[in-house]
């Protein structure tokens, strides 16, 4: 066994530069139940930006958008829409986590910093990956504040209720075609990475669109990075439809793990979030492939949420719409119930239902 030269803790936060932060972190405190714990912009000293930071146990939000219309956060959303930009990760030693990255061969986004408040200090350095987006190395450990020096503690002024959600299972991005095996490549020598998992198009394909995807996990599997590149089909895949409107490689999902997928789904849609939606005719063999589960299938049936089963347990999971106008990013609901995998099984339903959102937008 290798020592493991890219330690990671977990995901630290995800930073969506977004076109009016105040709306979005209502719409996160909400409907997904996020607690506003900071906030950073003109009342605290920044003068060019506000920042606002959500939290559900270990899962950190930061929804950032300029106050000027020439910054790089204003091009970002004007070419991309609202999208993820940071996939923060948490670290020991984010010198020497920029260092090694650097040093086989990562692009620097900035140098290591040190921030300091009242709180203590923290570390910051940051590499780019695929478009846009980086990957910042945040080390923590002198550090007490509610979030990052510069942000101050504020709570919401709405009501919330958590829904259950938990941690990051994982986080997916989507590629040009023929850059996949390249990005795999980046995170196995760059950042010590392995190949979990390869799909091909024979895995998850419908009638008309396909795509290939391979994931790769850091050392310890708190870090999950599936990345997808479109594969050819008659028409035009969810990947090119992606790229076409985020003009760019990016993060198309991100996977957030539950204990209770019914109780969390059930208050996602109550409270208006949007799913796509899988035939009922998928419910009518569904226990034929995936045997015994727990949960009641009519429950399951009700919310639409899918389920899948691999050599270690089984899993439930769901999609959501895209949470903005243009048809990019969006969220998945997960609980896993020993599964490790990735819900292989539904790929091909999933597909569909994507499809049938693709022909009414005309994208298809």
């Amino acid at each position: 066994m290798t020592q493991d030269f890219l330690p990671i803790n977990g995901t630290d936060h995800i930073e969506f530069y977004v076109g009016n932060a105040k709306q979005s972190a209502l719409f996160y405190q909400y409907a997904f139940g996020f607690e506003l714990i900071a906030y950073a912009g003109p009342e605290t000293g920044v003068r060019d930006r506000a920042s606002y930071v959500l939290r559900q146990n270990k899962i950190t939000l930061v929804l950032t958008t300029s106050l000027q219309p020439d910054s790089e956060i204003s091009e970002h959303v004007k070419k991309h829409g609202d999208g993820v930009k940071v996939l923060a990760l948490w670290v020991d030693d984010a010198r020497k986590s920029f260092q090694e990255t650097v040093v086989r061969g990562a692009e620097p986004a900035f140098e290591p910093k040190v921030l300091k408040d009242e709180y203590g200090e923290v570390v910051l350095a940051a590499i780019r990956t695929y478009g846009e987006t980086v990957h910042t190395f945040v080390e923590r450990k002198h550090y007490k504040g509610p979030f990052l020096p510069g942000y101050k503690p504020r709570t919401s002024g709405v009501h919330v209720e958590p829904i259950g959600l938990k941690y990051v299972d994982h986080c997916v991005g989507n590629v040009e075609l023929g850059k996949m095996n390249h990005w795999v490549d980046f995170y196995e020598k760059v950042m010590g990475f392995s190949l979990l998992v390869t799909f091909d198009d024979k895995d998850i394909s419908t009638e008309y669109s396909a795509l290939m995807s391979k994931v790769v996990s850091n050392g310890n599997g708190y870090i999950k990075f599936p990345i997808n590149e479109p594969a050819s089909g008659k028409k035009k895949s969810q990947i090119e439809e992606y790229l076409d409107f985020y003009k760019s490689a990016g993060v198309q999902h991100i996977a957030i793990a539950t204990d209770d997928i019914i109780h969390t789904v059930g208050e996602l849609r109550r409270r208006g979030v949007e799913f796509l939606y899988v035939p009922e005719t998928y419910y009518e063999d569904v226990l034929e492939r995936v045997g015994t589960i727990n949960e009641s299938l009519e429950e399951l049936k009700k919310l639409n949420i899918l389920i899948d089963r691999d050599e270690e347990g089984y899993l439930l999971q769901i999609f959501t719409k895209p949470i903005q106008d243009r048809p990019t990013v969006f969220f998945e609901i997960i609980e896993r119930n020993g599964a490790k995998s990735f819900g292989k099984g539904n790929f091909k339903a999933l597909f569909e239902s994507i499809e049938r959102e693709q022909e009414l937008r005309g994208n298809l």
